[in-house]
């Protein structure tokens, strides 16, 4: 079986490279506006409570519903394509993201806030100065594990016409070709390795940049 696979990959390269151009696409623009997105809601949840718990919710309902449905109902709203995938996408990648950011900002420590405005810092001061950067650490492990699931979760956006590796996932599955099915599968985790791996050096050096010695040895 594995042997089919990669006998596959040598026989048509021209057509998973398109497909691999395809996925990285589609999940770079999701990375993107969830990654943004989730930065805005985490700010303004910070201001007010009553609407942190009311995103919070949302976001985590959101996460309980299964991706092939959310795919599903958007078809019957924005159509089959590159839209409602994205959609989709960035609707199941809020949570962590959301999360991460809020957490990241309300826990930082009351006297570090306290002494930056004795020292006159004002409030745009105060959060980039101060508690964007001590809650870097926990929103990039929050875009991290977003990032990953972007990258699994690209795989359904063929089902809906938006390309990517799910089509040869997708194509094995309707021919009964267990090795297209295989070949596919294995790029889009290929891919979350990598970028998991990738994510977690950088994710250390920030840690170690923001928090220092001991939360390298944590």
């Amino acid at each position: 079986m594995i042997k089919g696979v990669f006998a596959l990959y040598a026989q048509r390269p021209a057509f998973f490279l398109e497909l691999l151009g395809q996925h990285l696409y589609i999940t770079l623009i999701c990375i993107t506006i969830t990654a943004a997105l989730g930065l805005l809601l985490g700010f303004v949840m910070t201001r007010h409570s009553l609407l942190a718990t009311l995103i919070l919710r949302i976001t985590s309902f959101l996460y309980t519903i299964p991706s092939i449905a959310i795919f599903g109902i958007l078809v019957s709203i924005s159509g089959i394509g590159l839209t409602s995938a994205v959609i989709a996408i960035v609707l199941y990648g809020l949570l962590p993201m959301v999360r991460s950011t809020y957490t990241g900002l309300i826990e930082v420590d009351d006297d570090v806030i306290e002494a930056a405005v004795g020292m006159g810092t004002d409030r745009r001061q105060l959060l980039f100065w101060v508690r964007l950067p001590l809650a870097l650490p926990v929103i990039f492990n929050g875009f991290r594990t977003m990032a990953v699931m972007t990258i699994a979760l690209g795989g359904i956006a063929s089902f809906i016409g938006a390309g990517g590796l799910g089509r040869a996932i997708w194509r094995g599955i309707s021919t009964n070709y267990a090795e297209m099915t295989i070949a596919g599968s294995l790029l889009i985790a290929a891919i979350a390795i990598i970028g998991d791996l990738i994510l977690e050096i950088i994710e250390k050096r920030v840690r170690m940049r923001y928090l220092g010695e001991e939360a390298e040895s944590a």
